[in-house]
């Protein structure tokens, strides 16, 4: 059975006159500012705030495919770890290594798998129910590591109901946005 066809993620096809690893650097630090940008718009919740995080996250791996989204969402935590105010509630919340170690430090975990799991589908299929499947599925692991964490820290029944139940319905319209954000990109950018 012959393998399905690889396809070059939306990213590869951005600044194409410079050397890889300059258009690659320029990329994850983009894609980190976003990510940035999309913590500090936020519902405040305790323990874990709602942001656009999860949607960003899926979009760096759906867009620029498995390898460089998992490399983005790297840069954007070693910023973080090294004191940067780049996480939801920072610095007021505290910040570094102490901050990824409070109740989000699961979720944060669950986005490198994530994007990964993202930017591996797209890399496979254009089609729209593989990609808004994956999205979903992607989405279950942030909140499984998220959920797994937490528990630790507050009880398997808190972790549950503070830190996945408020958040489902706001992630099922993110998947859904980032969905038609992505067949659209890809639409504009698969030769036909």
């Amino acid at each position: 059975m012959p393998s399905p066809p690889a396809y070059r993620a939306p990213a590869d096809l951005l600044l194409p006159s410079l050397p890889a690893a300059l258009r690659y650097t320029l990329l994850a630090v983009v894609g980190s500012l976003i990510l940035w940008a999309s913590a500090k718009v936020q519902v405040p919740f305790w323990p874990v705030p709602m942001t656009m995080q999860p949607m960003v996250v899926l979009l760096i791996g759906a867009l620029y495919g498995p390898g460089l989204g998992v490399a983005t969402i790297l840069l954007y935590l070693t910023e973080g770890a090294l004191g940067l105010p780049v996480f939801a509630g920072t610095p007021a919340r505290g910040i570094g290594i102490p901050y990824m170690l409070g109740p989000t430090g699961g979720y944060m975990v669950g986005w490198l798998f994530a994007a990964a799991l993202a930017g591996w589908v797209v890399a496979r299929t254009r089609r729209v129910l593989p990609i808004l499947l994956a999205l979903a599925a992607a989405m279950a692991i942030i909140y499984l590591c998220g959920f797994a964490w937490l528990a630790v820290a507050i009880g398997a029944e808190a972790a549950f109901a503070k830190g996945v139940v408020p958040f489902v319905l706001g992630d099922t319209l993110k998947i859904g946005l980032a969905t038609a954000t992505i067949v659209a990109t890809l639409r504009r950018t698969t030769p036909r």
